[in-house]
């Protein structure tokens, strides 16, 4: 159920504030500490940015999809190691439980979750399955009254802190078709372990490595939902919403890099005259303006379709290639535009342009998307004939 109107401005114009006041000015820490300070982390739990998409009987905010997207678009305009923090148990930590959890699975993570108390990771991927989802080597062998899983898991977004993993794995015995299920593995089961944390090009702040489980055994009420061979169904379900809030984030970075480009082009002077009023600069503003505003609108969009209770896989994987590449785009004019000063860290053009590249393969590549949408497209054509 969406928000009162008035009640959702406020919430907006808190977050913008927070972003503003409190988040910008520690921008260059972060990165040069690869850490946010704990302080800043108590005030994101404070003000319940943990629990955005988490039904609110479960102590969440339970925002709907066109509400979560508006916190997106403004929680981007800042490093992306913030929304980072947050992401996992908003999205892909916490949205197959919302989504499939058995009613004692909810009431025992999901308040915890919209806290902070607990962080959740989602690991799927493996070291020789990304995008290949079905490929997945980690396996899930039946033991007495539970199963003991065994692979390794790589690239996972908030490991190093997670206190509770969605994990991804084969419960067949080898089959051409795969049976993948999902099971709920809290970090403290014996035989789970992390590797070191991963460096990166980008993105300092927010921290993955490798989940190991050697031998690692769970009962069977940590079976999402209760049911097997469900696991892959959940992952696509989970990843829908993934893939629209990442766009949001990616107009909110968008927004940011053009607002600082136009005030450094009206402030910079060459041949006497600010560089704003050269038209190949005028060019790269205005070509960054309208490439957010149609990614803004995509995203909006197909979040209220998806409110609405439609199918919307092809429109948020549109959404999702559209928004990804484009702030790429954006973050390259930034640097542009920017001159020498672009590729200094002095203004932070050059971090966000790192940053940005990032967006382009998690969630879903953009070479995914382009796959999803043409194999929609041709779906729906097949069914229509």
């Amino acid at each position: 159920m969406a928000l009162d109107a008035d009640i959702m401005q406020q919430l907006l114009d808190t977050i913008s504030r927070f972003v503003r006041e409190r988040l910008v000015p520690i921008e260059f820490q972060v990165a040069a500490d690869d850490a946010i300070p704990e302080d800043v982390k108590r005030e994101i739990r404070e003000l319940g940015l943990f629990g955005l998409s988490i039904p609110d009987e479960y102590g969440g905010l339970g925002l709907s999809m066109e509400e979560e997207v508006r916190v997106a678009f403004e929680l981007g305009r800042t490093s992306p190691a913030f929304r980072s923090l947050i992401g996992t148990n908003n999205g892909i930590g916490s949205q197959g439980l919302v989504l499939d959890g058995t009613p004692e699975q909810k009431a025992k993570y999901l308040p915890r979750l919209a806290t902070g108390e607990l962080i959740s990771s989602f690991a799927l991927t493996e070291p020789d399955a990304g995008s290949d989802a079905a490929s997945l080597k980690t396996r899930a062998l039946a033991d007495g009254d539970g199963f003991v899983l065994t692979g390794t898991k790589r690239f996972i977004t908030n490991a190093p802190y997670a206190g509770l993993f969605t994990v991804f794995a084969r419960t067949d015995d080898g089959g051409k078709e795969p049976e993948i299920t999902a099971f709920l593995v809290e970090a403290d089961t014996p035989g789970l372990h992390l590797g070191p944390i991963d460096k990166k090009m980008g993105q300092s702040g927010s921290h993955t490595c490798d989940v190991i489980m050697e031998k690692c055994r769970v009962p069977s009420s940590s079976v999402l939902g209760g049911l097997k061979g469900t696991g892959f169904k959940t992952a696509m379900k989970v990843l829908d919403r993934g893939r629209l809030h990442i766009s949001a984030v990616c107009v909110g970075m968008a927004e940011r890099l053009i607002e600082d480009s136009l005030a450094y082009a009206m402030n910079r002077t060459q041949f006497g005259e600010p560089i704003a009023q050269f038209q190949l600069i005028q060019a790269l503003l205005a070509d960054s303006r309208a490439e957010a505003y149609a990614a803004r609108c995509m995203v909006l969009e197909t979040a209220r379709a998806r409110d609405e209770g439609k199918r919307v896989s092809t429109e948020a994987a549109c959404s999702k290639m559209f928004a990804s590449e484009m702030v790429g785009r954006v973050a390259d004019r930034a640097v542009q535009i920017h001159g020498g000063a672009g590729y200094m860290t002095d203004y932070g053009i050059e971090r966000f342009y790192r940053d940005a590249r990032l967006f382009r393969i998690y969630e879903g590549t953009t070479q995914i998307q382009q796959l999803v949408i043409a194999r929609n497209m041709i779906r729906d054509a097949k069914n229509a004939a």
